[in-house]
């Protein structure tokens, strides 16, 4: 890491950096939240940010009218998906509309169906999960390594059944999962596997870019990814049958007028489809924006190196120890926080950062089981296509603990990452909000005991 006067970033780190909490000037303040002066919003840059050639090719669609994109016979469908071919070493893709159609697509042209069991994480954004009961198949939960907040391949493998089709691990907040333990698992027991790459872009795995180990893998491309375009996303595979069946169902019938189209499928067009396909303004501001992420990818990773190691003196924050093999993006920087040793519960601590001007957050609240639309047994709302499914299958998610990945909800920290170039005066604040939250604990232990108190008096 350089020091403060190597990095041409406009203010010197080594002078100003807060290295311990007897050296913090704001460590002594009173806290904001109560009733103190805060330590300064932390903003984050406009997110995403268009060049000035995306927002002309923008503008230049909309003038012309031409915003299908049916299939490759239409250039900005062709350059987006050639581009992102190009950018995952020759594989089949194919532009969808989001992240979890990129997913389903998956599951589909891998014949994941009524009845499959497909197994993935039960601490993950909800499209993981999703993407799984729209196509008909069973979602079965695996917990995480208490260590990393990832899929824990020990226990994938205490979870296969014969009815068991494919696993689908989630590259969560930008951290690979453990590809090799994972690819192994598949390969032993003949069944495939779907990378979930929505928040990793640019992540890697043994110099690996993540969606390259997978039977497939789906991205999404909304405005706050790494890859970030309005609502759209991609879909990946290395096989050619695993790709065009992925276009049967879920792409324009104009794909079948494309070279390479199977024979055997063309009986089978028609337009009982999902409509999965992407616009070329989509298209367009995927191409465009593929351009700049190496190098975006690489300012978020020198600026988390930058925060821990300004924070490495912090009490009650401790980081996930992923391992050495994985390169992680950070569509979030991700952490725990160490309850027991502070004294206090971690959402008192958020309400104390936050009040300084730090928007950090606990991002999962709840794990995916414990979701009301999942328990058929007891649940009245209005009807889903999933619960006839569930209801043969004889799932009880009610009954399922996942003791790593409740501890993780309880104790975890998040903050949104869209640092895309250097921020060493932004990454300072940080620093500095929390030590002035870690040097006042006493005073958050206090309290805590009142809130609790007066709770209970209600």
């Amino acid at each position: 890491m350089p020091t403060g006067a190597q990095l041409d970033i406009g203010v010197n780190v080594a002078s100003a950096s807060v290295t311990s909490r007897k050296r913090s000037a704001a460590a002594i303040r009173q806290l904001a939240l109560l009733g103190g002066e805060p330590v300064g919003t932390v903003n984050q840059p406009t997110y995403p940010y268009f060049t000035k050639r995306a927002l002309r090719r923008v503008t230049e669609i909309l003038e012309t009218g031409r915003v299908l994109g049916f299939s490759r016979d239409v250039p900005e469908v062709r350059e987006a998906e050639e581009a992102l071919s190009r950018h995952h070493g020759g594989r089949h893709v194919l532009a969808t509309g989001s992240g979890h159609s990129a997913l389903q697509m998956a599951l589909a042209g891998l014949d994941v169906a009524a009845g499959d069991e497909v197994i993935t994480t039960p601490y993950s954004w909800g499209a993981s999960t999703s993407c799984i009961l729209h196509q008909n198949a069973i979602p079965v939960f695996a917990d995480v390594n208490s260590q990393t907040g990832l899929i824990d391949p020990k226990r994938i493998e205490a979870r296969i059944t014969r009815r068991t089709r494919a696993i689908l691990p989630v590259h969560m907040y930008g951290h690979p999962a453990d590809m090799t333990a994972i690819m192994r698992l598949a390969k032993r027991h003949g069944i495939a596997v779907v990378e979930d790459c929505s928040q990793a872009h640019g992540a890697t795995w043994k110099g690996v870019g993540v969606g390259n180990f997978g039977d497939a893998a789906g991205f999404s491309c909304m405005g706050g990814k790494q890859l970030g375009t309005t609502e759209a996303g991609y879909f990946v595979t290395p096989d050619k049958d695993v790709y065009w069946r992925a276009c049967l169902d879920c792409q324009h019938s104009a794909r079948s007028m494309e070279e390479g189209f199977p024979d055997d499928l063309r009986p089978y067009v028609d337009s009982l489809i999902y409509t999965y396909r992407v616009t070329t303004i989509e298209a367009a501001l995927l191409a465009e924006q593929l351009k700049k992420l190496p190098r975006e990818i690489d300012a978020r990773r020198r600026n988390v190196a930058m925060v821990r190691s300004l924070l490495k003196d912090s009490q009650f924050l401790a980081w996930p120890r992923h391992s050495t093999h994985g390169d992680a993006s950070y569509y979030m920087w991700s952490m725990r926080f160490r309850s027991r040793a502070a004294g206090i519960h971690r959402d008192t601590f958020l309400k104390a950062v936050q009040a300084e001007g730090l928007g950090m957050t606990a991002y999962v609240t709840s794990l995916i089981p414990t979701w009301a639309r999942l328990h058929w047994q007891t649940y009245k709302g209005p009807r889903t296509v999933w619960h006839d499914n569930l209801r043969r299958a004889q799932i009880d998610y009610r009954k399922q603990n996942y003791p790593q990945a409740t501890d993780l909800m309880n104790h975890g920290l998040q903050m949104m990452f869209r640092f895309y170039k250097p921020a060493a005066r932004v990454m300072q604040r940080v620093a500095d909000i929390i030590y002035k939250v870690e040097a006042n604990i006493d005073a958050l232990r206090r309290y805590e005991r009142q809130e609790s108190n007066q709770s209970r008096r209600k």
